[in-house]
């Protein structure tokens, strides 16, 4: 289980990183958006990638929960 909590945090900083935002803003973003349940539901296959695809993986699920509101 701290390896989940530490990937879930690892992929809010390599996003917050490349979108140039604060870590509270790419929280609530994430929270708002269910991405922490996707990280952890999708754990096993996406911690095997590398810091580019998990954080375009990470943009695709946004896109897609944007355009289903």
């Amino acid at each position: 289980m701290p390896e989940i909590v530490k990937f879930k945090a690892f992929c809010l900083e390599r996003y917050k990183y490349k979108h140039n935002m604060s870590g509270k803003d790419t929280f609530n973003l994430f929270k708002q958006y269910g991405v922490m349940d996707y990280i952890g539901s999708f754990y096993d296959v996406l911690h095997t990638f590398g810091d580019q695809y998990i954080v375009d993986d990470i943009e695709r699920f946004i896109k897609e929960r944007r355009i289903g509101h």
